[in-house]
């Protein structure tokens, strides 16, 4: 079928003043020249202050995207959200289809596979969401992207990728000890999306210069697929506001009596996806 890009074929990007970067994840070699804000704001808009950190980082790992994927000539994506629309879905079998599928933090794919599938190419985590046994939940294949609001988190990873005993410090709660670590497989989420989701999608122009809340894990998940990939689909955002008791996620039963401040951007955990907003031709699955 043709490649229905959600990106306009004619003069302007649907998305007023988007502007593409498919540089996914942070390298070593020419991305930091061409991307001004990444080493002229501190995390998470940039590394200012954490050069020499990402630098000892990115020499231990690796920072492409496998060619299996990179070299896809429509990249049709699926980003799956945590929400409890999942449950009783059945959509797992429609989600397997999709080139790329993206996961959030620790949510579960095993018990879950008919609503949910068990195809993963990325998972967005931090180091509070990481899930402790990679191998458990996850196909070979997989991805996994450190998305890094603080410093600690750049420490936390460091001491993952040299092996060392893992920071307990500076974090709202403790990280799991991970579990059959690939090293080859972890890649760092380039600060220009977080960047980007703050001052174009969500039009906050001046939110850098003041303190503000966060872009959720789910919604830089969006505005990565929004630069990399040619079909954008959600399945498994939203939350249900209108019902005290209803239920946040798919996978347990936590509801949303522990969302009483509810904040699109909640700051104090960025562990809850609430719903993107509506971008365009982006489709809900």
């Amino acid at each position: 079928m043709p490649c229905s890009t959600w990106y306009s074929q004619k003069t302007a990007p649907i998305i007023l003043n988007f502007s593409r970067n498919p540089n996914v994840f942070l390298t070593l070699e020419g991305d930091w020249r061409y991307t001004p804000n990444i080493v002229s704001y501190n995390l998470p808009y940039g590394i200012k202050g954490n050069e020499e950190l990402v630098r000892q980082i990115l020499a231990q790992t690796k920072s492409n995207m496998p060619e299996r994927i990179d070299g896809l000539v429509c990249k049709r994506c699926v980003v799956v959200g945590n929400g409890n629309t999942l449950r009783n879905s059945l959509l797992g079998e429609v989600i397997n289809k999709y080139d790329i599928v993206i996961r959030l933090n620790n949510a579960p794919v095993r018990g879950y596979e008919q609503d949910v599938g068990n195809k993963t190419t990325l998972r967005f985590f931090y180091p509070e969401s990481a899930i402790e046994d990679l191998s458990g939940e996850n196909e070979p294949d997989i991805l996994f992207v450190l998305v890094p609001f603080k410093t600690a988190d750049l420490l936390w990873l460091k001491e993952l990728v040299y092996n060392k005993r893992g920071t307990r410090s500076g974090f709202w709660r403790s990280p799991p000890i991970i579990k059959k670590l690939d090293i080859s497989k972890l890649r760092i989420l380039n600060p220009f999306y977080f960047y980007q989701a703050m001052t174009e999608l969500l039009q906050k122009a001046n939110v850098i210069k003041k303190t503000a809340p966060y872009a959720t894990t789910g919604l830089l998940a969006v505005t990565v697929a929004l630069n990399y990939c040619d079909e954008v689909h959600l399945a498994g955002f939203g939350y249900p506001l209108n019902q005290k008791t209803g239920l946040i996620h798919y996978f347990d039963n936590l509801n949303m009596n522990l969302m009483s401040c509810y904040l699109l951007f909640p700051s104090s955990s960025p562990s809850f996806e609430p719903l993107a907003p509506s971008l365009v031709d982006v489709k809900y699955i």
